[in-house]
């Protein structure tokens, strides 16, 4: 088992990014118009190749961070496996007696510690495809970019009127209307080992190796309210502008992810109820720029209370995820389920996980554009929504114990509500042993 684990290790961190430039930089290509300018230059178009630029606006600029935030900070959202499995013990007299009937969960923490000098390993493997963004198919993604409002004299030399109304001059009312696209892709695979350095207390750690995929598509078009020549316009002249084009982007890359240390309290523990608090801390050592990592350090506390009647184990987590981050809010962090004994060989695990956002959002969305002249009007920025971005899924799976002691683990997680960026499923497999 052991051989088994550093092997596969090995040849993940073996593999490297398909090329040099980082998904994130893949993500800007989709709104770059001209080879090697800023995203939403504008080529061809002289004086106003720069009105719409993250730099000239800050409203445009809000929308492509928050898409590659988005995108770029999924990984820390995956539930973590849990520390404990198998069977576990607590020495009496130097005798050890059984504290746990079943396995235990997958995706939550039991009370139960391992014992003293007990070991326990494993890998998971968890496969996602993303396809949705606060509700949002990734598929669709509807995004306008708005020029900026351009104030002064210059503007008074143009019409001889005042630019203070939005929409003054009547160029200010172009937008580039873009509908992009997203086929993304995560393979997570964790190896995990927990020690039993005290009868109530272990440690463990949690190496990610995280593969990632990108492939997407923009098309984009000018809606121009030019009344002869127009302003703006991908390539071509004033008279005989180009006004849609279209950009693909695809790449991906695998790397160590993000690190976590683990340790866990058994505080209270009697022969039906018991309680035990972890902490968690996550290190920012995958690449945030290829979405292998967050690329902050993050923090988890948990108080667990786990109950035992026969073969039915009923548990609950509650606690706090603490971001060292401005693009990100903490959140408090709720699980309750069972694991259950079927059979001496099988058994059965559920949970609600929930990662429930703690404020207002960090990053929120442009509102609603509105212009003045020519007449009133009012553009939506983008289809997604401004929400709170609360994480809550079912987590339903099985874990089956071989003859050779090793555990096999099998899991579906599927989200309830339409927070954040979500697949419509997450599928795990997994072995465990302890010793």
């Amino acid at each position: 088992m052991r051989r088994t684990m550093w092997s596969v290790l090995g040849l993940v961190l073996a593999s490297a990014p398909a090329d040099a430039q980082s998904l994130r930089d893949k993500i800007s290509e989709l709104f770059v118009f001209s080879p090697g300018q800023q995203p939403l230059f504008l080529s061809g178009t002289g004086t106003h190749a720069n009105h719409f630029i993250t730099s000239a606006s800050t409203q445009n600029g809000i929308l492509i961070s928050f898409l590659g935030n988005a995108v770029g900070t999924n990984v820390t959202s995956i539930p973590a496996s849990a520390t404990s499995g198998g069977s576990t013990f607590r020495f009496e007299g130097g005798a050890p007696v059984r504290t746990s009937v079943s396995p235990g969960p997958i995706f939550a923490e039991r009370a139960q510690t391992l014992g003293k000098g007990r070991v326990f390993v494993g890998v998971n493997i968890n496969r996602l495809h993303f396809e949705s963004l606060r509700g949002v198919g990734l598929n669709d993604i509807r995004l306008n970019f708005v020029h900026e409002n351009v104030t002064g004299a210059a503007c008074d030399s143009i019409e001889g009127r005042s630019c203070d109304p939005y929409g003054v001059p009547r160029l200010e009312n172009d937008v580039i209307a873009l509908r992009l696209a997203l086929d993304l892709d995560m393979t997570v695979t964790s190896f995990f080992v927990s020690f039993g350095l005290l009868d109530r207390l272990d440690i463990g750690v949690t190496l990610p190796v995280v593969s990632t995929s990108l492939a997407g598509t923009s098309d984009a078009q000018i809606i121009s309210f030019a009344e002869s020549t127009a302003a703006h316009f991908f390539g071509g002249t004033p008279s005989n502008p180009i006004l849609s084009t279209s950009r693909s982007a695809t790449g991906s890359a695998s790397g160590m992810g993000d690190i976590a240390l683990r340790v866990k309290v058994n505080v209270m523990q009697s022969d039906r109820t018991s309680f035990s608090l972890l902490g968690d801390a996550r290190f920012p050592t995958g690449s945030a720029e290829d979405l292998l990592g967050s690329g902050h350090f993050a923090a988890r506390a948990l108080g667990i209370l786990s109950a035992q009647f026969g073969p039915f184990s009923p548990h609950a987590n509650i606690g706090v995820l603490l971001r060292n981050t401005d693009s990100l809010n903490n959140a408090v962090l709720v699980t309750v389920g069972f694991d259950h004994l079927m059979a001496p060989w099988a058994t059965l695990a559920a949970d609600v996980v929930t990662e429930l956002q703690v404020g207002e959002s960090k990053v929120t969305l442009p509102g609603t554009v509105t212009y003045d002249v020519p007449f009133h009007r009012t553009v939506e920025p983008t289809n997604i929504p401004n929400r709170r971005d609360d994480l809550i899924s079912a987590s339903f799976g099985f874990k089956f114990l071989t003859g050779s002691g090793i555990t096999i683990v099998t899991n579906a997680l599927v989200p309830i509500n339409e927070g954040g960026l979500r697949p419509n499923l997450m599928w795990t497999v997994g072995l465990e042993y302890n010793f």
